[in-house]
Formats: C-alpha cells, sequence, structure tokens
C-alpha cells in the first residue's frame, strides 16, 4: 500500500448527531462488517464498552480500518459528550483528517463548537456530513449557515438534498452535476430533477467562487467565463479543503444508508494522506529552541506518538501508537524521548475495535497497539535511540469536578487504590488523590457522567463495591477578637507530679499564619521551657479546636508563668500551653474560615444573564466582565468553594452546554454564623453517630 491511499481519519461531533451510526454503515458498505450494528440495541462495532452498550453512548475512542476502492481508510469514531472530550483531544493529535458529522435538525451543538476548536488547535482538515436528513425539521442549507456564524467554517455545499424530512430521496453531486437516488442500500445515479437545476448551477458557481480565490488555473477560466472541468475543480477543492480554506458539506441519512457511499467517497477524494500532511516537527531534546522533522517515509528514523493506553485483562496494558516515520518491528529496542528510557517492543496488534490482530511490523502513517511498554504514559514520544526527538504532546483539559471515594469493605481499599492508578494512567483527563487534612479518597474528572462510568468501571472491570459522596470543605479556624488566657496546670498523683504556670495573648494575625513571641522576662519560665510552650500549642493547630480543623492567622504572645523546681517538665508545659490555647481560643470570638475561589467564566453573551444571576444565588462576587471572543464574554470573580460542587452541570444546563469555567483556590474568609451554625450542628451530629 502506498501512503498516498492511505487515509487516517476521526470521527467527530455533538451527542447524537450520529458519529457511530455513520461509522457502523462505512464499515458495511466498505466490506469490513457483514451485519450493521445499531446503537440502541447495543450492537455497535464501536461501541464494545459494557457501560457504552447500556447506555447508547460512546465514551471510548476506538479505532478500525477499512478500504474504499483503492485506498485504505483507518478511522478512529470518538465521543460526543463533553465529559470525554480527552478521547476526542488525544485522536485529533493523531489524526490526518476528520469528518465532522452534524444533525440535520439540530444543527451546530455546544459540543459541535468544542470538537471544531479542538481540530483547529492540530490544524486538522476537515469536511462536514449533515446527517439525519429524513427527521422532522430537518434544514440541510441552516446547518450549513449555522456553521459559518458559529464556527467560521467558509462551508460550502458539495451536495445537495432531495426533498427533505420524509421526501428526502436522494442527492445531487454540485460537482459532476449528478443526482443519485437511494433505493434501500443501492444508489442510482440520474439526471438532476427539472426543479432543481437552478439551484445546483447557483451550487457549481458558489463552489467555483470559493475556490477561484486559491486555484490560478480555475480563476483564469472563471474570469473567461469558460467551462471548469470537473477534475480541475475536484483538484483545487481538493487543495483548498487540505490548507484548511474552505470546508466541504455533504449530506445523507446514515440510519436508511443514504449518502454514505457518496461520503466515502469525498474521505478518499478530499481528506489528506499522510504524503500530503508532510513531515512531522519535533523538538531537539536537548535544546528545545532547535526542531527536527520527520518525513512519512519508512526510510526515515523511526518516531510515534502514545495517545492511549487501555489494560487488557488478557494481553495486558496495550499502548496506542501513531507511527510518523521509520519502522517498527516485534522486539525492537525504542526510545521514550518523553522519559529518556528506552522501552523494548513486545508485540505489535492491528486495532479492530475490540478485536486485536498480530503483526510483525508497522510503518509511517499507521495505528498500532504495542504490548510490552512498561513506562509510556499518554502523550510520550517514541523515537529512535540514535536520532531522537520530541514530538508535541496531547493537551489535558483540567477537570472540573470532585467526588469522595471509598470501598464498602475496608479490606478492598489496597484493591481500590491499585484500580484508581490503572484507571488515571488511561485517562489523563482523571485525578486521583488521598487528602490527608480530610481523610478522603479524592477523585476527579470532565463532569458527572464521567465520573459515574468510572465508578460503574471499578465495580464492573475490578469488582469492588464502593460509596460516593460529594467531598469535604477543608474548612480553617481562626479568631476575631484579642483576650488573655491564664492557666495553671497541676497535678500530684503521688511520687513526681506535673506543674507548669502560663499565661498568654491571643490576638488575630490576618494572612500573616501562626506567629510565637515569647515576652518573658526575669527567668519566671526556664528558658528550656519556652519551646515547650509553642510546641504544646503548635500540636494543637493541626488538630482544631471549635470545629476539628486546623487553626490559621493567630499570634500568641507568652507574657508569664511559673514553675516547680521538681514537677515542672517538657510534657508539663505542653500539655499547660495546650489547654491555655484552647482557653483562650473559645473566649477570643472564633470563626471558621472557608476556601474562596477565584473563578473565571466564558459565556456567550445570549447566557450571562442565566450565568450572574446563578454565580449571585451561589454567594459569587463578579469582579469584571471583559469581551473574551466574538460573541462572548469572560466573568471573573470568586465564590466560595461549598457553593461550587455541582457548578459544572449546572453551567452546562444554563448556557445549553455553550459556557466553561475554571477555577484556582483564592482565599479564606469569614462564614456568616448562620452557615457557621449549621456546620457546628453537622459535627456534632456525625460525631453522635460515630460514639453511637
Amino acid at each position: 500500500m502506498t501512503l498516498s491511499k492511505l487515509r487516517n481519519i476521526g470521527i467527530a461531533a455533538h451527542i447524537d448527531a450520529g458519529k457511530t451510526t455513520v461509522t457502523e454503515r462505512i464499515l458495511f458498505f466498505t466490506g469490513a462488517t457483514r451485519k450493521v450494528g445499531e446503537t440502541h440495541d447495543g450492537q455497535a462495532t464501536m461501541d464494545f464498552m459494557k457501560q457504552e452498550q447500556e447506555r447508547g453512548i460512546t465514551i471510548a475512542s476506538a479505532s478500525i480500518s477499512c478500504r474504499w476502492k483503492d485506498s485504505n481508510i483507518n478511522i478512529i469514531d470518538t465521543p460526543g459528550h463533553v465529559d470525554f472530550t480527552i478521547e476526542v483531544e488525544r485522536s485529533l493529535r493523531v489524526i490526518d483528517g476528520m469528518v465532522a458529522v452534524f444533525c440535520a435538525v439540530g444543527g451546530v451543538e455546544p459540543q459541535s463548537e468544542t470538537v471544531w476548536n479542538q481540530a483547529d488547535r492540530y490544524r486538522v482538515p476537515r469536511i462536514a456530513f449533515v446527517n439525519k436528513m429524513d427527521r422532522t425539521g430537518a434544514d440541510f442549507y441552516d446547518v450549513v449557515k449555522q456553521m459559518n456564524e458559529f464556527l467560521d467554517a467558509n462551508a460550502v455545499p458539495f451536495h445537495l438534498p432531495l426533498g427533505n424530512e420524509d421526501d428526502f430521496t436522494g442527492l445531487i453531486d454540485v460537482i459532476s452535476q449528478k443526482a443519485y437516488i437511494f433505493d434501500e442500500s443501492k444508489r442510482h445515479e440520474t439526471e438532476i430533477p427539472s426543479q432543481y437545476v437552478e439551484a445546483a448551477r447557483e451550487a457549481r458557481n458558489l463552489l467555483i467562487e470559493k475556490v477561484a480565490d486559491f486555484d490560478e488555473k480555475v480563476t483564469e477560466l472563471y474570469l473567461e467565463e469558460q467551462e471548469i472541468p470537473d477534475e480541475l475543480l475536484q483538484r483545487a477543492a481538493r487543495a483548498a479543503t487540505l490548507k484548511l480554506v474552505i470546508t466541504p458539506v455533504f449530506a445523507g441519512a446514515a440510519y436508511k444508508n443514504k449518502g454514505i457511499q457518496l461520503l466515502l467517497d469525498a474521505i478518499v477524494d478530499y481528506l489528506p494522506s499522510p504524503i500530503d500532511v508532510g513531515a512531522v516537527v519535533g523538538m531537539d531534546v536537548d535544546d528545545h529552541t532547535k526542531s527536527h522533522t520527520r518525513a512519512p517515509s519508512a526510510k526515515e528514523p523511526f518516531s510515534a506518538l502514545a495517545f492511549k493506553l487501555i489494560n487488557d485483562p488478557y494481553v495486558g496494558q496495550q499502548t496506542f501508537v501513531r507511527v510518523f516515520s521509520g519502522r517498527l518491528e516485534n522486539g525492537m529496542q525504542i526510545l521514550n524521548a518523553s522519559k529518556g528510557k528506552t522501552e523494548r517492543i513486545g508485540r505489535i496488534l492491528k486495532i479492530r475495535a475490540k478485536d486485536r490482530e498480530e503483526v510483525s511490523e508497522a510503518g509511517p502513517g499507521e495505528i498500532v497497539a504495542l504490548v510490552g511498554l512498561k513506562l509510556t504514559k499518554t502523550g510520550d514520544t517514541l523515537c529512535d535511540k540514535d536520532t531522537p526527538l520530541l514530538l508535541e504532546s496531547i493537551h489535558v483539559p483540567p477537570s472540573v469536578i470532585e467526588l469522595k471515594i471509598l470501598p464498602e469493605k475496608r479490606k478492598d481499599q489496597s484493591k481500590l487504590g491499585e484500580a484508581l492508578a490503572k484507571l488515571s494512567n488511561e485517562d489523563p483527563s482523571f485525578h486521583a488523590r488521598y487528602d490527608d487534612e480530610t481523610d478522603e479518597t479524592i477523585i476527579s474528572g470532565m463532569g458527572e457522567l464521567h465520573l459515574e462510568i468510572i465508578v460503574d468501571r471499578i465495580k464492573d472491570d475490578f469488582g469492588i463495591p464502593v460509596e460516593i459522596g460529594e467531598p469535604s470543605v477543608a474548612y480553617r479556624e481562626t479568631i476575631t477578637t484579642e483576650t488573655v488566657s491564664n492557666y495553671k496546670h497541676s497535678k500530684q498523683t503521688g511520687g513526681r507530679g506535673q506543674f507548669a504556670h502560663i499565661v498568654i495573648r491571643l490576638e488575630p494575625n490576618e494572612d500573616k499564619g501562626y506567629e510565637f513571641v515569647d515576652y518573658i522576662k526575669g527567668g519566671v519560665i526556664p528558658g528550656e521551657y519556652i519551646p515547650s510552650v509553642n510546641k504544646g500549642i503548635r500540636k494543637l493547630l493541626s488538630k482544631g479546636v471549635l470545629a476539628g480543623y486546623p487553626v490559621i492567622d493567630v499570634k500568641v504572645v507568652l507574657l508569664d508563668g511559673s514553675f516547680h523546681p521538681v514537677d515542672s517538665s517538657d510534657m508539663a508545659f505542653q500539655t499547660c500551653a495546650a489547654i491555655a490555647f484552647r482557653n483562650g481560643f473559645m473566649k477570643a470570638d472564633p470563626v471558621l474560615l472557608e476556601p474562596v475561589m477565584h473563578v473565571e467564566v466564558n459565556v456567550p453573551d445570549d447566557y450571562i444573564g442565566n450565568v450572574v444571576g446563578d454565580l449571585n444565588k451561589r454567594r459569587g462576587k463578579i469582579e469584571s466582565m471583559r469581551r473574551h471572543r466574538k460573541g462572548s464574554q469572560k466573568l471573573t470573580g470568586t465564590v466560595p468553594l461549598m457553593e461550587m460542587f455541582g457548578y459544572a452541570t449546572t453551567l452546562r444546563n444554563i448556557s445549553s452546554g455553550r459556557a466553561n469555567y475554571s477555577m484556582e483556590f483564592s482565599k479564606y474568609v469569614p462564614v456568616t454564623k448562620a452557615i457557621q451554625e449549621e456546620i457546628l450542628k453537622k459535627i456534632a451530629e456525625k460525631k453522635r453517630l460515630e460514639n453511637a
């Protein structure tokens, strides 16, 4: 197979636009599968995970190869739900071209914008397929208009629909000016019906005008008002598509098998081969200002990018890689340039959705799974040991939601830790950490559905029953007024007793942490016991006084005291200091502090009122609003962390999924008396239940 006949493509879109159905029809019409798999009955070839079959949605990107005419097509079917955006991100990093699927009824939907922006980041040439033309409310021309308005796509119809909704019977090829009627799985070429002739001619003229800007020969013939040959127009349209200056738009109804063969023709005709994409550029390992190129040739030094890891219970860890140059062979030693370590290839597997076929080698442009790699993670560069380079890694979006997780049985704690490590290894957008302060295991991800799937996998794939809940807020304690505490610690239990006496002043110490000042004069407390006083107070700081949360921003001044030459000791002064501090703390109007987050929200103009109103309900304070990009604003402000649980889902709902946000810790501020009383009641109830 020559590289010019290879197409590495991704199929991406908003959820329910029909990506997987389009892929299943492509596999059927190319002979890759004998039977059409459907998402609604859990039989889709590409949706083979148990969780995908149960929900009828794509969760993980899956890869498969097929052949159309004289070309090989490697397809990656990606999820449409925003919670699994990392799957789209890593797929776009390794494909050469993309089919963006749009619902003829829904048009450009929120995740369509996200996917489009991701493809822009990696400069991926793309064509569009307007699916579900047979649905009530389908409007091909409105979808094209939305693509230009919302995506700045320079979308140009290469197909025109014959009929609409229930009357959708076929398509007009704008370049060849031929019509195709679909009868079950067959297509019949015919002349354009008379009522569509004028619209077809106008569409061809529009296409010529768009392409003429980028092709001198087409421009010349167009200005001379001469007929432009179909071959020349197609060649010029292909060049414009590869340069990302136009987006060809095709149409069909995948579920009814209409338009799929023409879409396959378009994939071969307009999307790039590895040769068209050209050499990949990487950085020098030692000097990042220098760059190296690798042409898509077997004669070049080996280079590849690891873009996905999965743990197979039978095969072990599989590392999915896209080979950019050189050859990869079984048993070969390669360099992981990202880690600076060598790895050995155990086996090379060709991927066919859930099935694998072992091969002895892989060359440029191929997507394969490797077995035996121990150090390689998502985004790592694999290359020839003697000519190393670093390829651009994969952008991982920050997680937006957290949950606490714990096993139902204490004995499963270590098994849960291993499962979380494997899952976070597979999915870079999923994180797990242990919070020492709240004594909880916290998992974080891209949304509620993302974490729901993770929890399902922990239960089903790893066999660990778990419980989940909202993570605890890490409050702090401090004082608001100054007070003096005088305490004498005296215990006599026979033999040597315990004696210590101190007088301390507690002062608020805003934003300066804990401070200890020694004002002892004349040796009323021996110098050897002064550190004991500080140590006794410090021990109490981490345990808290009011509600068990760490104490911050308090200044303690040691004013006076006394000692006993026999009964005084280091431990006596530590105990005395802790009790004196506790007594003084409770008299100094103690208050709980809550973490407040700095929040940035990118929101389209249409939803600003909804978003601001919701932030106000969450006790948020808007600090600034500024233009983010055309049609959207960036809101900046602060919101208490306790009010941000579930915000990701709410924001999606009130903005139709088109707004996004980020947040980071800003500062601690005092809670209101009402909130403090509520928190203290919950803590008291929790202690009561634990004691019971």
